[in-house]
């Protein structure tokens, strides 16, 4: 019995109206910092992804409580040094590089061991580039091969600020930072390579004592121990990488046109829309909006008729670095040879 679906029937014209579920960097980083805020704390359109549920999971193990029903998610936090530290507890961060990562920086005041696991293609990928900065603030690591999950972390009571030059341009590993530093005495200092920026929008929402100062190449980041966290309700936008399936199957469509609600265009984010305006694609961003901290909008979308080859600039890969996959689709359509260069961290 063949396990191939023919599809025989092309798409048709269309002028559609949609929505998209919540975005998943902000949907895990609500959940950590929920779990982090004194008292109880709601979001709407929380991405129900596997992703997310596994950071929901993590938390649980740490001894917070959550509650779920079809239209909200609620978590009843309980303070910055809420956490209770279980023996032979283990988090296991399943596919995600971003609640991996993340979450090791909230475990480093652990009084006991943790260990973190991952499936197994997590389980390839190099997490000594958390380890060895976070190490630094005390926090003691085995790593398998000394590199990859699964890892043991044994945290310190004794946390110093440390200072920190991330030069991939991971939001993973500066926000893992930033968490860490949150629970340390003294100024944490981050020379970061520009990268999204979710983590630091929260951390000046919540009014923590966190500094930014934007500079070219990179940005230098200042973090003071926080003692407490307010709860964070939230409606989460929807999600850019979602979004650009259907951004490019209108664009690849002939006389067709969608509008994507309500849409996180964070522009650390949104570097598929600038290299696909590049290649001919007509995009625009109506009803802009600021919403604690986060820019959205709704993007429409109209078909293109002549794509053009592009030459993409590497200072365009770490705000599209989940969507080249979709950019590959229209590159193969556009007229003229398609480069991208510098991808190593797809």
């Amino acid at each position: 019995m063949s396990n191939f679906v023919e599809i025989k029937n092309k798409v048709s014209e269309f002028e559609k109206t949609i929505s998209v579920p919540g975005d998943k960097s902000l949907s895990i980083r609500w959940v950590l910092f929920a779990s982090l805020a004194k008292g109880k704390s709601k979001a709407k359109n929380l991405l129900m992804s596997e992703d997310v549920i596994a950071a929901i999971k993590a938390i649980k193990k740490l001894g917070i409580k959550v509650m779920i029903n079809k239209k909200e998610c609620t978590i009843f936090g309980k303070g910055i040094e809420g956490y209770n530290y279980k023996k032979n507890l283990t988090i296991n961060a399943q596919n995600s590089g971003t609640l991996g990562r993340l979450i090791l920086g909230l475990l480093v005041n652990s009084t006991k061991p943790i260990n973190l696991i991952g499936d197994k293609s997590l389980s390839k990928r190099d997490f000594s580039r958390v380890s060895e900065p976070l190490s630094k603030f005390g926090a003691k690591f085995k790593l398998k091969n000394n590199n990859f999950l699964p890892l043991e972390i044994y945290g310190s009571s004794n946390l110093k600020p440390i200072k920190y030059y991330e030069k991939k341009g991971s939001a993973q590993c500066k926000s893992s930072i930033i968490f860490a530093a949150m629970r340390t005495n003294g100024d944490t200092i981050i020379k970061a390579k520009k990268s999204r920026n979710h983590t630091e929008l929260l951390c000046k929402y919540l009014k923590l004592p966190i500094s930014v100062k934007n500079n070219k190449n990179y940005d230098l980041i200042k973090i003071k121990k926080v003692k407490k966290i307010n709860n964070l309700n939230y409606e989460i936008p929807s999600d850019i990488s979602s979004s650009a399936f259907f951004i490019v199957l209108t664009a690849l469509s002939k006389h067709s046109e969608l509008v994507i609600k309500n849409v996180n265009v964070n522009p650390s984010r949104i570097g598929i829309v600038t290299i696909l305006k590049k290649m001919g694609v007509k995009i625009f961003f109506k009803n802009q909006k600021t919403y604690k901290g986060e820019k959205k909008a709704d993007i429409k979308v109209i078909s293109a008729k002549n794509l053009k080859a592009i030459n993409c600039p590497p200072k365009l890969n770490s705000g599209a670095i989940d969507e080249f996959l979709v950019i590959f689709l229209v590159a193969a359509k556009a007229k003229g040879i398609s480069y991208f260069r510098n991808i190593g961290e797809l």
